[in-house]
This record gives structure tokens, sequence and C-alpha cells, in this order.
């Protein structure tokens, strides 16, 4: 069993008076600078020279420097760029700047776990990675609430790495569930293969593929395959496979029953576990890195068009082009999470959180 924090294990004190340099200023970035600025702590960002993201985070109240500048004045570090970049950025503009007893930190433990940056053994390395995007982190903080965050210590130099990690996690917003930069790696780069990003996008894709095939209409086919996907997986994230099947009709239950395990096979299982394999021992890893570095991205780029091109994408486009609250959402979600916060005080101290009640729905 997962070993859980709460607010009451965290010594506050450890982070009170520290310094955190939020380097990037993206999806996670933002969410993590603004919601340990609400929490009362000394924030900067560091971004490239002509980034995009500068004007956004100076809308949001948040002093912006150059990465160099932002690890020189920091003692902690939370690097949120892609993985591909993390090594050279830090190499050329954070390490140059370390001091003993400064702590370097991590969303995901790609770098540390495949060794592409190795810190000087007088700093603290830990991990926070938040179970979800970035602009739900920040939308829970902001209600009090809080997403699940996953903390691991990489090496514990001052032996205080370990509250370190608990109090920004507790800054951070949400409860606190221990792993290692080896499992949480590995296991995240395998759930988004197989489930996630790529098990789930060539489900649906396939699924639409077959029924455009049939004859059938492909506006159609995107409902059944692909728009309603959305409601399962809520269903399943609020109360399991359990409410998901309470929840959807008897029909869908025993098609759930009768046909999944010939959708899912031994042999898909079979290519699940090479995945894993390939992760476990670098393979990917090093494929990955290859082919940012070598390659100059380009399958990567040509996988991303030809993806982008698909009738699926297309009917896609289409559809979603008549639903008007998808667009409200988005244009709410963005001014919520980025110019918007500017208005809101910041927080004397951590705010405390509560998992919401859920309430199942009534069997359709």
């Amino acid at each position: 069993m997962a070993k859980i924090f709460y607010d009451q294990d965290v010594n506050w004190d450890v982070i009170k008076n520290r310094k955190v340099a939020i380097i990037g200023y993206g999806s996670q970035g933002h969410a993590h600078a603004l919601n340990l600025r609400d929490s009362g702590l000394a924030v900067k960002v560091g971004l490239y020279k002509g980034s995009k993201s500068a004007a956004k985070a100076e809308a949001a109240g948040l002093e912006v420097v150059s990465v160099s500048e932002a690890a020189k004045w920091a003692d902690i570090i939370m690097i949120l760029i892609p993985d591909e970049k993390q090594a050279d950025v830090y190499k050329n503009e954070i390490a140059p700047y370390l001091k003993p007893g400064d702590a370097l930190a991590f969303a995901h433990g790609f770098n540390i776990h495949f060794q592409q940056v190795i810190p000087p053994a007088d700093v603290d390395v830990f991990m926070v990675a938040p179970k979800g995007p970035g602009h739900l982190v920040r939308r829970e903080f902001r209600e009090g609430l809080g997403v699940p965050n996953l903390i691991a210590v990489g090496q514990d130099a001052t032996g205080k790495c370990f509250d370190l990690a608990l109090a920004y996690s507790r800054g951070l917003g949400g409860t606190r569930i221990l792993t290692t930069f080896k499992e949480e790696t590995e296991t995240d780069l395998f759930g988004e293969q197989c489930v996630l990003c790529g098990g789930i996008s060539e489900l649906m894709e396939s699924g639409f593929n077959t029924l455009v095939a049939a004859g059938y209409q492909p506006e159609i086919a995107y409902f059944e395959c692909f728009h309603e996907m959305k409601l399962i997986v809520d269903l399943c994230y609020e109360g399991g496979l359990q409410m998901m099947r309470y929840s959807v009709s008897d029909t869908a239950e025993f098609g759930d029953y009768h046909m999944g395990k010939h959708i899912i096979t031994d042999e898909v299982r079979a290519s699940m576990r090479k995945a894993l394999t390939a992760i476990q021992d670098g393979s990917f890893a090093k494929e990955f890195l290859l082919e940012n570095r070598a390659a100059g991205r380009a399958h990567f780029l040509a996988e991303r068009r030809r993806h982008s091109q698909t009738q699926l994408e297309q009917v896609g486009k289409q559809v979603r082009s008549m639903m008007s609250w998808l667009r409200d959402a988005k244009t709410e979600e963005t001014d919520n999470n980025e110019v918007g916060a500017a208005k809101k005080a910041p927080a004397k101290k951590a705010p405390a959180r509560k998992a919401p009640a859920k309430k199942a729905p009534a069997k359709k």
C-alpha cells in the first residue's frame, strides 16, 4: 500500500523562508509558480530571452528573469521545461550557480533516472509530480482542493530533503504519495505509451476508421468512438470501473464484459510487456534522446503532421466548431489560470486541503 502524507505531516518551517525559481512557464510551470506564490513563498520565473510566456507570467504578477539569474537567486530550482531540453539548460544555465545546500527539483524523473542530469553531491534532489495537467493543478488549488502529488527523494544532501519535498508539495496543493524516481519515471512512460496516449488514441482512431469503412457517417462515428470517451473517463475518474458500469446501460455493460477481452488480447498484453522492457532497460530513452538531438526531431515532426491530417482530426474539428461551450470553457480556463490569477491576493500560508465528496449518478 502506498504511503500517503497529509498537511499535518508537513513541517512548513523548512520552506517558508526559501526562494523558489520555476524554470519554464508552460502547463505545469504556471501552476507551480502561482500556487507557491499564493502559499506565501518567494517565487521567480526563469525563461529564455524572447519567451512568449514572459508576458503571461508578468501579467499574473510574477517576476520574470533569465534562467541563469533565477538559478543564481534561488535556493530551490524546479525544472519544468520539456525532458529533451533539460540536460542542456541544466549544464549551461543552472549548474554553474548551484550552491551547497540548494535543492534541485523536478516534476518528472526522466533526466535524473536516465542520468542526463547528474547534480553535485552537496545539493538536495527531489521530485513533486502532480497527477494532473497544470490547469487542473491551478484550478483545484484556487478552490481549496488539490490533485495527488507523487513525491520522491533522489539525493538527500542536507538531511532535510524529504521534509522539503513534503513542504513544496503542500505549497503546490494536494495529497502527497511517496514513490521513487525510478518508479515514477518507468510507470509514467508506460502509462503514456500503452494506455493514456498511445493505447487510447490508437483505439479511438481504429474504432472511428472501422465504422467509416463500413459506410457509417463520419460524424456519427466521431461521436461514438471519440466524443463520448470523456463521459466514460469522467465516470471512471469519479468512481472506478464499477461506477462507470453502474452508470451506463445494461446493454453497454454486457458489451463491456463480452467484447473487451477480445479487443485487448494476449498479443496486446505481450506488446505492453515489450514496451515496459524497453522503458526499463533504457532503450526508449536512448531512442527518444537520439530523435531530439541527432535526428533533429525529423521523424517526430513528420508523425505529428501525419496524424494532424487524419480524417478523424478533420471531422473532429468540424464537429467541435459547432459546440460553443467548448470555446467558452477554453477561454475561461485561460483567463483563470494566467491573467485572472493576478487579481487574487497571495495567501499568507499554505492552505489546508480536503477531498471533495462524490455522488454516484442515477443509473440510466
